[in-house]
């Protein structure tokens, strides 16, 4: 289908579905004897709390953090080329902003990791004047803070010296002959408190651009900690990514891929309602990201509480992946993650870029014309009584009871109700992310 799409072929399917939807796990939208007729696919979302100066008007489908580095200098240069003409934006990932990035003028989010590449002192740690110099380039439309990702969250990441080139150097502001290292704690912050005054100082750096924090839900009272936190100090982030945990990367240990972090979907969930129970959820903008490549993917996420949504291997398919899964080798054979000139000619920046494009206007046809069934004037618009599952035992569950939206400010009253948050928030202080002993 992504395929199809990229290239502006016939995406239709004869002969009914190849689903088996009277099996656990189907899952389906409802739809309207009253639907609505789109012209216009061009949807977007603004980004930018009452905090924030510079607001973004963002697309609803945007490339997830993928470095330099882990892609190759073409691959870089499709996708933003393809950002650039479609109109959406292109999250640089925790690599820096390289040459690449910058070519084609394509809308960014500067991902900042626990390396701080491209903000770095020689000593890793975080350096503020070179922050204020890549956030005051116009083509930075946002800065996220990356606390983890779902293929290995919890886990940092070694790039050897004799992989790094001097444009993964200079991109990253890292020497030559050296591992270069990604902790997998940041050294800017200790303390919930300490995080959003990070936010904070990130804001007042960048002018006022929309600032906001990328993570894969662990345990559920360390985000509490941070929402309190958000609470007791008055900074609040523009903007909050939920990963879930079948995301991908170029590689990642197997345990991690497999068992560790919480899947998007209890993840963004978890996410909407406790900032609904704490009175934030008007002023934070929500992304999801974790496998979403179809526009049935992104409205129910958009149901599930997500204002926009990012993918990685949707956008990596248009390019050429073929999923050979050499993406760790260094010999992908197809030019996409991979730093070998000769294997990158694979790759034509031209061709590859329209179809980046492309399939990014098509996904957002099929996403109005999914709204439009379900007699929505906007995708986003989507709620959770919008979908429908079939459970085990073959009895179907609306979404709304699978997945309910919870009262506004429950969190704040004692007699707001429990919804299996309140141990959690009674036990998070915005003081440490360690537990209140009980």
């Amino acid at each position: 289908m992504v395929y199809q799409r990229a290239k502006g072929f016939e995406d239709k399917r004869p002969f009914g579905t190849q689903e088996k939807v009277y099996e656990a796990g189907y899952s389906w939208l409802t739809h309207s004897v009253a639907p609505v007729h789109f012209n216009d696919f061009d949807f977007r979302v603004k980004i930018g709390g009452p905090q924030c100066l510079q607001l973004y008007s963002a697309s609803l489908y945007n490339i997830s953090a993928m470095s330099f580095g882990a892609l190759s200098a073409n691959a870089i240069s499709a996708l933003n080329l393809g950002a650039k003409m479609g109109g959406f934006a292109h999250d640089t990932g925790e690599g820096g902003i390289s040459r690449y990035h910058r070519k084609a003028g394509g809308d960014l989010i500067y991902e900042i990791g626990s390396g701080y590449f491209g903000c770095r002192n020689d000593d890793g740690s975080f350096n503020p004047e070179k922050f204020a110099a890549q956030a005051a380039d116009d083509q930075i439309k946002m800065i996220e803070v990356k606390l983890s990702q779902g293929a290995k969250p919890g886990h940092g990441g070694v790039l050897p010296a004799s992989k790094i080139t001097p444009e993964i150097a200079e991109a990253r502001g890292v020497p030559m002959g050296q591992d270069c290292e990604s902790p997998a704690a940041h050294s800017a912050f200790k303390t919930p408190i300490e995080f959003c005054e990070f936010l904070g100082e990130l804001r007042r750096l960048s002018n006022g651009k929309p600032i906001g924090f990328k993570l894969c839900i662990g345990h559920l009272r360390e985000f509490l900690c941070m929402v309190k936190a958000m609470i007791k100090t008055g900074i609040v982030p523009d903007f909050i990514v939920v990963d879930g945990t079948e995301g991908g990367t170029g590689a990642a240990p197997l345990e991690f891929a497999n068992h560790v972090g919480m899947p998007m979907v209890e993840g963004l969930s978890f996410v909407h309602n406790s900032l609904r129970g704490a009175g934030l959820r008007d002023q934070v903008r929500i992304g999801a990201a974790g496998k979403l490549v179809t526009a049935f993917d992104i409205a129910r996420a958009m149901s599930l509480g997500a204002d926009w949504c990012n993918s990685a291997r949707g956008y990596m398919f248009p390019i050429g992946c073929i999923q050979a899964q050499a993406c760790h080798t260094n010999h992908c054979p197809v030019g996409v993650a991979t730093q070998d000139p000769l294997r990158q000619r694979a790759l034509n920046v031209d061709d590859k870029s329209k179809r980046v494009a492309r399939f990014h206007a098509n996904t957002m046809k099929a996403l109005g014309e999914m709204a439009g069934a379900a007699g929505l004037n906007d995708p986003r618009d989507f709620l959770p009584y919008h979908f429908m599952s079939r459970k085990a035992d073959g009895q179907l569950i609306e979404g709304q009871d699978a997945y309910p939206y919870l009262p506004t400010g429950f969190l704040l009253t004692d007699d707001g109700g429990d919804y299996g948050y309140r141990s959690r928030w009674n036990r998070a202080t915005a003081e440490s992310f360690a537990a209140v002993p009980l």
